[in-house]
């Protein structure tokens, strides 16, 4: 029988969270029995339906906004990834349990089958919870000292670390006691097959209007408030009426930014799309003149490999970023880093680049040149799967010792 890989994600729904969807597909392809539990949302509201020979398990989700709802958000997604996860099992025995963060709180339900039947544990850490904590609600409070600790029982736990960068790597060894042999990079590319430039969706083009863009979710942490503010400014404090701005995604924040859009009395000139997927997603991305990344600059934004980055590299489309250190890294010469954090700043940069045409377009061949040198999901696609295959080997090495002990 194929060992029997549970993956548990709490914050996205499976297949729209692209990293665990490729992770998943990696693994049946590399041979392996592939089930995930996340919760419903995006369109995907089935409690169960398996895609791709993938088995997932879907529970209601209920969203909170402060640091006590979060918390009753968590205990409601522990409770029913519990109750499921043995409803796999029932199903095939689970040899290891991939949890991907946030929270780090599903080091619980996979602790259970460790110690019940020796399941492996490995942890997918996408967040930062201690920073992500500090970045949304300003403060380091016994809150904070508890996903420090919940964090640290996180990597105790855990037989293999998958980081998303070498800053997380190195955060698993030395914040979290890592062997330095049982932590994987595995960086979020997507795949080049599926995310390429297309035919725009001519409805968003208009004659002699340049269109920025964001694709991402819309969080208190994710700064498309920002972009916002931005677009405004450049609208009615310097008149410029040749810029429309497209916002694509969904999130806790969507209502309120579509909101705040209206109060600015921006109109069209800015279009919330909500989530949108295939072959929509890239018409819609390749109708784009110039990508932005509003995130603000601090403890947490400052070490993630953000997918925004990648994406509009894929697509050779420049962009505009605060000076975020791992994005600044990754982006290199595709990207324009304001230094000062403010609406007014993000509305020079992108200014700046409308009009300019020419740095725009060396700009987007420079990120592009990267990408195809780079970006190969394929290979991060090999060396995950190379950490599970060095995690089941340790597994056959200790059962050979078992039977043929040392003379």
């Amino acid at each position: 029988m194929r060992n029997h890989i549970l993956i548990l994600v709490e914050n996205l729904p499976v297949p729209f969270d692209r990293r665990v969807w490729q992770e998943a597909q990696a693994l049946n392809e590399g041979g392996y029995e592939v089930s995930v539990i996340c919760p419903m949302g995006k369109g995907h509201d089935q409690a169960y339906e398996v895609l791709n020979g993938i088995h997932i398990y879907r529970h209601p989700l209920r969203e909170a906004d402060s640091a006590a709802g979060y918390f009753r958000e968590y205990c409601f997604a522990l409770f029913h990834q519990l109750h499921l996860s043995f409803r796999v099992r029932r199903r095939q025995p689970i040899d290891a349990i991939q949890a991907c963060n946030p929270p780090d709180l599903m080091f619980l339900v996979a602790l259970v089958h460790k110690l019940l039947f020796g399941t492996y544990f490995v942890f997918d850490h996408h967040d930062l919870s201690p920073e992500l904590y500090v970045s949304k609600f300003g403060r380091k409070d016994f809150f904070h000292k508890l996903l420090q600790f919940f964090e640290r029982q996180t990597f105790r736990a855990a037989d293999t670390s998958i980081a998303t960068n070498e800053t997380f790597r190195d955060i698993a060894v030395a914040r979290g006691g890592m062997d330095p042999d049982r932590v994987v990079v595995v960086k979020s590319y997507p795949e080049a097959s599926r995310f390429r430039l297309t035919d725009a969706d001519q409805s968003l083009i208009v004659p002699g209007k340049h269109l920025i863009g964001y694709i991402g979710i819309m969080g208190a942490q994710d700064g498309v408030e920002t972009l916002v503010k931005a677009v405004a400014d450049i609208v009615h404090v310097r008149k410029r009426n040749d810029i429309n701005c497209l916002i694509i995604g969904d999130g806790p924040e969507f209502g309120r930014l579509k909101a705040m859009a209206e109060d600015l009395k921006l109109g069209d000139t800015v279009r919330f799309t909500g989530y949108l997927s295939g072959q929509p997603l890239m018409a819609h991305l390749s109708a784009l003149n110039l990508g932005i990344i509003p995130d603000p600059p601090n403890d947490f934004n400052d070490k993630l490999s953000m997918n925004k980055v990648f994406e509009y590299m894929m697509l050779g489309l420049p962009f505009v970023q605060f000076n975020l250190r791992q994005a600044t890294s990754d982006a290199g010469n595709a990207a324009l880093v304001v230094s000062e954090h403010s609406p007014q700043a993000l509305a020079d940069g992108i200014l700046e680049l409308v009009d300019d045409p020419e740095r725009r377009l060396q700009m987007g061949s420079a990120g592009r040149a990267v990408a195809e040198r780079k970006f190969r999901w394929t290979g991060e696609a090999h060396r995950y799967l190379g950490a599970y295959r060095d995690l089941f080997r340790r597994r056959l090495d200790v059962n050979d010792q078992r039977h043929y002990p040392a003379s």
